[in-house]
Order: structure tokens, then sequence, then C-alpha cells
């Protein structure tokens, strides 16, 4: 039985993690006979199938006074409340339009009910499941309570019952044993765990296409530069000065490339960091504009990237995290058969390291093995190739698309079943 699948969440476009993976998500789904339907309030899907609400974004003014309310002054007026539920039942009339037109009889919520960037939709998808009973699966890649800022709030109630909601009908999903066994202490839920993955199965190009070979000059990166990829969002949790510092030590002609943009929380920290790199004297790119989740598209007159085409051309990535739900750019750079310096954050550590791979890894700081090692990885050749292909193989093993597929088939077989 192929089913009709909705999915929601607060953004689906783009080049996030939340959007990256769902988009991986959809298509073992389509391979596996079932339709999916996108309901978000920021949409690249197609029309025909999509659902654009724009409350449902967490960039909505309206969304953004509540998350200033409850997080940051952490002060709730009966004003405040009112607002959240009013926006609640307008969402959840949404919901309800979404499921009606598309006759969709699953949902599969991303992050939607475990980071609460969008307190109403989580409300409002919470109240729409329980009332409909309608089988949900709750993908799960963040919980708030790894978020310092969502630590202090004047939510308690609402987090406790929405993020993430205990419903019989809901099947709750985590991206790492660690966030399953958090969630199991602190819920009771027995929580299914999916990785994320790359499509391990078809090997990328060896060298970027025809038509990406100008990015380097266009973006900045000089010939003759080697080209150091950090390949995630500007925010604090990056440690992005720990990439800036390594650059400045290796001692080489370097531009440190950043390919997402800020995101969600401000730019003060893109600021700090252009501050840090004039200090040391190292070159840092920013180029968000430039890249899309698709090559050959035009904005700003001028061209935009994929993520492929940035890492094909890196000579380095650099991913010194503190934190991560999973470690998008680490599989991403597995995949591109690129070596990788990177700091043991918690998920790597427990989840990852088991499987032998082979990075330049660090934990609090960057010491003089690190540099000498990312040297290395930069000049001898054959030292990168042996590492990248090791890895690779272990990445097809343990995080395909297959690994995947087998994961969701389980899941879907409950459906079938009515379990």
């Amino acid at each position: 039985m192929d089913h009709r699948i909705g999915i929601v969440s607060t953004r689906l476009a783009g080049t996030d993690g939340v959007s990256l993976e769902t988009r991986k998500w959809v298509k073992v789904l389509c391979d596996q006979g079932h339709t999916c339907f996108f309901f978000a309030g920021e949409l690249d899907w197609p029309e025909d199938k999509s659902h654009r609400v724009p409350e449902a974004h967490f960039n909505h003014p309206a969304i953004q006074d509540i998350n200033r309310s409850l997080f940051v002054d952490a002060i709730r007026t009966p004003e405040t409340t009112a607002k959240i539920h009013q926006i609640k039942e307008h969402l959840k009339s949404e919901l309800r339009k979404f499921v009606q037109r598309f006759d969709v009889r699953i949902l599969v919520t991303e992050n939607a009910l475990s980071l609460p960037m969008n307190v109403p939709l989580g409300l409002a998808l919470t109240e729409f499941i329980a009332e409909n009973r309608i089988p949900t699966i709750a993908h799960h890649h963040d919980f708030w309570w790894e978020r310092r800022r969502y630590l202090r709030s004047a939510a308690e109630d609402l987090l406790h019952g929405a993020f993430p909601p205990m419903l019989p009908c809901i099947t709750h999903v985590t991206i790492s044993s660690h966030a399953a066994r958090r969630l199991a202490l602190r819920s009771g839920a027995v929580p299914e765990v999916i990785p994320n993955v790359m499509p391990f199965e078809v090997p990328p190009p060896r060298e970027p296409a025809r038509d990406a070979a100008a990015l380097p000059r266009e973006i900045g990166v000089e010939p003759g530069e080697k080209f150091i990829l950090q390949p995630t969002r500007i925010v604090p949790r990056k440690r992005i000065e720990r990439a800036i510092e390594l650059v400045r030590r290796l001692d080489v002609d370097a531009a440190l490339v950043i390919s997402h943009s800020a995101g969600d929380e401000g730019r003060e920290y893109q600021t700090y960091l252009r501050e840090y790199a004039e200090l040391l004297g190292v070159k840092v790119l920013f180029i968000a504009d430039w890249i899309g989740a698709v090559r050959g598209c035009f904005e700003n007159r001028h061209k935009v990237y994929d993520l492929q085409d940035v890492y094909l051309h890196a000579d380095l990535v650099t991913y010194p995290s503190l934190i991560e739900g999973f470690g998008n750019a680490f599989l991403e750079a597995v995949y591109y058969r690129r070596a990788l310096v990177m700091s043991f954050y918690e998920i790597y550590f427990t989840d990852i390291r088991p499987q032998g791979f082979r990075i330049i890894g660090f934990d609090n700081f960057i010491d003089r093995k690190t540099v000498e090692q990312a040297q290395r990885a930069l000049f001898d050749r054959a030292f990168t190739e042996e590492m990248v292909e090791h890895n690779y193989e272990l990445g097809r093993r343990y995080y395909s698309f297959a690994v995947l597929g087998d994961k969701l088939h389980q899941l879907m077989a409950r459906f079938r079943d009515g379990r």
C-alpha cells in the first residue's frame, strides 16, 4: 500500500540541515512508491504539491514577537498567550485544509515538534494530531533542551506539552542514539534512531562540472590559494573562530570559505568572525548568496551554485562544532571525499567515531599536531587519498540511502499493519 504523506515544518527550502535531510527522506519515500506533499512557511517544492502558510515560518514578524516574549524577555503576558492561541488556531485550520486538499494519510513533522522556533505551529500540530488521530512520524533533528536560548523561558507548559507531545499515534524518530536516550529519559518514549544519510550508492564526480569551474574565481579565491571550506551556518556553536585560527596557523596562502548564512540566530556572531579574521590576517569569504539547493538559477545578477560545486573545489573541510544533532557537514565531506578537520562533538564521539572513520580531530583546542596533520592533508596526496577512500566505504556501509530505505520501509509497514 502506497501512502500520501504530508511533510510539515517551519521552512522546507534552501540548504539548512533540516531541509537537506528532508529532501533525502522524500527521495527515498517516493522511490518506494509513496507521494509527498509539503506544508511550511517557506517552500521550494512544486506548487501543485505545496501549501504555504506565512505564519508557519519562524521569521514571520508575529512569531518573532512571540519568541522574544517567551525566550528573550521570558515574560509571558496574557496578550502573548492570546496571540499564541490565535495563530495556533489559524495554523490548525490551515493544517486541516492541507490534509483535505491532498488527501494526506500520514504526517511527517521535520523538527516542528522538537525545536520551538514556532510555538504556535507546534501547538497546532499537537492538537490537530490528537483530534484527528492521524498517524505521524515526528522526525527530531534538535531538541529545545540542547539549546541554551530555550533553557530560560516563559513557555515551560507549552514546551512540555508540544515539544515533543506524547500521543499514541506519534512515532518519534531521532537522528542519534544519544538524543534517543535523552528523549526516553525525559518522556518515557521509545524512539526509533535513523541517522542522517548521503547517496553513497551513487558516487559524486571527482572533479567540478564545467559550468562550475569559475566558482573559486567568482567568489574571490585567487589562483594558488588553498580553498578551505567551512560548510555550516554562521552560529556560535559551530565555533568557526577555530577554523579561522587553523587557517592562520597553516601558514599557506588560503581562503576560508563559509558556505551558509547566519540563519535564525542573528548577525552578531558573523560580525565577530569578520573582526577576528581581520585581527589574525585571515581571508574569509562569506558566500551564502552564491549557494542554493539547485545550481543554475540566477539571483542578484550572479550565478547560484549548489553544495556539490563547493565541496568539489575544496582542498580541506573544517568542522569545529561544539554541538551537533548529527553532523550533515561530516557526512557531506565523507561523501565528496574531502579531508576533514573537526572537533569531537558529543554525537560524533558516541555514534560515529566507533565506526572507524579517519579524520583530523581535536577536542577543545587546536594543537600543533592538528595543524601538522592538516598541512599533510593539503600536500600529501597519497595520505589524503587513503583516508577519504576509507571513509567513503564506511559511509556506504552505515549512512547510505539503502540504510534509510530499510528504516523507512519498516516504519511504513507499521502503518500498513495498523500499529
